[in-house]
């Protein structure tokens, strides 16, 4: 379910009721815990967190008129989604992160390569995803990304 929100206040207006809440708590999380330099903005019809081109003119790889994407936020069909790129290019990362995750929900995690997805509105780890967000800098992400990704 991909949003045409230009915005990220369109997007979180467009939201169904009832996934107002938990994504609008999500939001505040990451803005509030996510290290200076970071920019939102909308990419790929999600709330995205990316490093602007003013700080990396290169751009995301696949599409250089993109900013450097870092981490995004979805109210997909069934599901809410949290995509972390860092979890993907950094296996320290992600394995600190599948340790806490049981601290935080009794919900079964339920993981792609960089995807995490919440069924249960009510059992969304909004404190670990703004630690999570924390665990990066700017200039870290991009550090890792030219490592893992510009070869």
């Amino acid at each position: 379910m991909q949003s045409t929100a230009s915005t990220p206040e369109e997007y979180m207006s467009n939201l169904p009721e009832e996934r107002k809440p938990v994504m609008s708590e999500l939001r505040k999380a990451i803005i509030q815990n996510l290290p200076s330099g970071f920019e939102e903005g909308m990419s790929y019809g999600m709330l995205t967190y990316v490093v602007p081109h003013s700080i990396y003119p290169a751009g995301y790889h696949c599409d250089p008129k993109q900013a450097l994407p870092f981490l995004s936020i979805a109210s997909q069909k069934n599901f809410i989604a949290v995509y972390h790129m860092g979890m993907y290019a950094d296996q320290e990362l992600l394995n600190w992160f599948v340790a806490e995750y049981p601290k935080h929900s009794k919900a079964k995690l339920d993981m792609g390569k960089s995807c995490i997805r919440f069924k249960k509105m009510d059992q969304v780890p909004v404190e670990l995803i703004g630690k999570l967000a924390s665990k990066v800098s700017v200039e870290d992400w991009i550090g890792t990304y030219e490592g893992k990704f510009k070869r």
